[in-house]
Order: structure tokens, then C-alpha cells, then sequence
């Protein structure tokens, strides 16, 4: 069934920087070659964080220098708010970048997955809990375990949600992204792809017409240009389902369930705590959809979208 084509490609060279559109691009189980290719670890952590922590990230911009392939992260141009650049090579980016962020960082590329310690979570709680995950009986407590107490808490901040809010299932998420940061060898929040239609876009702006509910809010790697008649939710349905996209085909894995990022200032788009509240009481806490790679290929602007 066509459910509409390509309208924008996003590749976002830096974990939670502004990412650059693209006209094309190859999708391999990885998602699009240099997706995530780069990101900050907190140095007083010790841990790959994000515009979650620090929101000044995502009034940041960064750019590759050459092209990336599936065994090459090139470096990157970084542009900061007040339009001034390093590039990750240069030896004063992460002195640069800890003077804009006020906080002490460092900047990583993609380190091979079997380097657990660079994705592991540092908290006593990941080391505890996050081998438990393992345990599908473990997972099948989590919605009761975060309900309350310090686990409670602390989903309430990872999430931005109010008291009087409910908090995700994290139970549905990948298991390991409670030992790490992120599926070790990818700086991804859950899955390699990100999908996004404009119907959601439109839907939301029905129901709050304050907000700009602009796609770079929502940070995905496809927006869908759905056909006329597709109106509503629609990708939130779409769980399990294949999207056939010319020679790709990706599998539909879970709703985007959505965080503090969303509603954070960037380029020509203010701080807005509305978009999330909506996206909480309206979408069911969640935008778009997380995917995986069955069949690697090429996606250009315009390619139609069948979901299968």
C-alpha cells in the first residue's frame, strides 16, 4: 500500500548537533553511513551524553568534511551558536567545545562495539539493574519497578515529564540501553533509522496551534510526504509492518517515544515545553517510529514509500 514518498533526508553528523539534508543517500543495516558517526562524552561522568544534558548540543550544527562510507567516519566541521567553527581534528575542539558548553567534554567517533566501557552507563544503578535486562522476566517488571521510588525519579528526569505525567515502557526499548548510553558500536537511542510523516506533523499542529511543530524538533533520518487521505498518527500503527522504499525495505519496530530534546531552542526555533506536553497527552508520549534494516540500498528525494 503507498503511503506516500521521500520527502526529506537527515544524516546528523554529531549526536545531538543540527544535521544536514541530503538529496540522497545508502542505508545499510547501519542505518545512513555517518549517522551518529560522532558524539560527547562527559568528562565528569564519564559517559556519551546528549542534548537531554546538555541543550546548548542542539543549538550547535556540525558538518562532514568528505563523505562518509560504512568503514570510514570523516571528520567534521562544527559550527557553534555564534557562527564560529572548528573542525574535529583541530587539538583545541574539545577545549573549545567545553567552553561553550560549560561543561567539560570530549569528542568521540564510533568505537568498535566489543568496547563495552565506552557505552557502559557509569550510574550504580545501570551496573545493577542493566545486566538484569537480559532477563526477560526482569523486563516484564520494569513498568512496575519505575513506577515508583528512585527509579521513578529518575525516568521523570531522563524523560522530562511531569509529575503529574505518565513515563514510558522502557521495557520495549532495546534491553541493553539500561547498561548503555547506546547499542554498543552505534550512538544511536534505539534503533538505526528514524521515521517520521508529515500527517503526524500536521495532526499535532491541529491540536496545538501555538507550537512550530518543525521536523528538526524531531531529529529524524526520513520524513514522509503521506498521500492525500492518510491523515492522523498514522506511523504509530505501523509496528511489525515492513516500509518498502524502492530496493530497502525496513522493519517498523516501536513508537518514537519522546524526551526533553523535542522541546529544546535550536537554530530560528525557540525553547517550547508545549510541543512535549502535547506530544505527552496527545500522541501518547510518542512521535514517529523507530526502524531496522532488512534490505540495504539507496533512497533519493521522491522515492515512494509502501508499507507492506
Amino acid at each position: 500500500m503507498l503511503v506516500g514518498t521521500i520527502e526529506q533526508i537527515w544524516r546528523h553528523p554529531v549526536k545531538s548537533m543540527a544535521g544536514e539534508k541530503l538529496v540522497a543517500c545508502t542505508v545499510d543495516k547501519w542505518g545512513i553511513p555517518g549517522d551518529r558517526g560522532w558524539a560527547l562524552r562527559d568528562e565528569a561522568t564519564g559517559e556519551i551524553t546528549n542534548g537531554k544534558r546538555i541543550p546548548l548540543l542542539m543549538q550547535c550544527a556540525a558538518r562532514y568534511r568528505d563523505e562518509p562510507t560504512d568503514s570510514a567516519i570523516p571528520h567534521v566541521d562544527i559550527i557553534f551558536p555564534n557562527g564560529t567553527r572548528i573542525t574535529s581534528n583541530d587539538l583545541q575542539v574539545n577545549a573549545r567545545l567545553s567552553e561553550v558548553l560549560a561543561k567539560e567534554v570530549t569528542l568521540w567517533p564510533l568505537q568498535p562495539a566489543n568496547d563495552k566501557n565506552h557505552y557502559r552507563r557509569k550510574t550504580a544503578a545501570a551496573r545493577i539493574v542493566g545486566p538484569l535486562t537480559r532477563m526477560r522476566s526482569f523486563r516484564y517488571l520494569l513498568p512496575k519497578l519505575t513506577s515508583v521510588g528512585t527509579m521513578n525519579r529518575q525516568m521523570r528526569e531522563m524523560f522530562s515529564r511531569e509529575r503529574d505525567e505518565p513515563i514510558p515502557d522502557i521495557s520495549v526499548l532495546p534491553q541493553e540501553l539500561l547498561e548503555f548510553t547506546s547499542p554498543p558500536g552505534t550512538y544511536f537511542d534505539a534503533f538505526p533509522i528514524h521515521v517520521l510523516t508529515t500527517a503526524s506533523l500536521k495532526m499535532m499542529a491541529r491540536l496545538n496551534t501555538t507550537a512550530t511543530w518543525d521536523v528538526r524538533r524531531f531529529r529524524p533520518n526520513f520524513l514522509i510526504k503521506t498521500i492525500d487521505g492518510i491523515k492522523g498518527l498514522v506511523e504509530a500503527e505501523w509496528g511489525g509492518r515492513k516500509l518498502r522504499i524502492g530496493n530497502v525495505e525496513l522493519n517498523s519496530e516501536i513508537p518514537t517515544v519522546r524526551c526533553g530534546m523535542t522541546m529544546q531552542a535550536q537554530e530560528s526555533l525557540p525553547k517550547d515545553p508545549s510541543v512535549l506536553r502535547s506530544i505527552v497527552k496527545d500522541a501518547n508520549q510518542n512521535l514517529g517510529v523507530y526502524a531496522s534494516v532488512v534490505q540495504s540500498g539507496g533512497i533519493s528525494i521522491g522515492d515512494p514509500v509502501d508499507l507492506v
